[in-house]
């Protein structure tokens, strides 16, 4: 039981000293491989066509976007 506590206090003092790290420094949390845009991909799917279910996923997201720009109140 000792050792779990001691365990579990060092990751919350890590976890602490992050989240303190984080706020003074005020910057977006980012990977350090850059992502996909790093290896020339521009979008998650880079098909030339896309299929059926992304093309729904696309035309939602579009409807979506057309409805919040034509209900937009200010």
């Amino acid at each position: 039981m000792l050792y779990f506590l001691i365990t579990f206090g060092v990751f919350a003092l890590v976890i602490f000293a992050m989240a303190i790290g984080y706020i003074v420094q005020r910057k977006t949390i980012s990977g350090s491989c850059g992502g996909l845009g790093s290896i020339g991909v521009e979008k998650a799917c880079d098909c030339p066509d896309p299929c059926d279910n992304r093309k729904k996923k696309m035309a939602k997201e579009e409807a979506r976007r057309k409805m919040l720009e034509e209900n937009r109140i200010i």
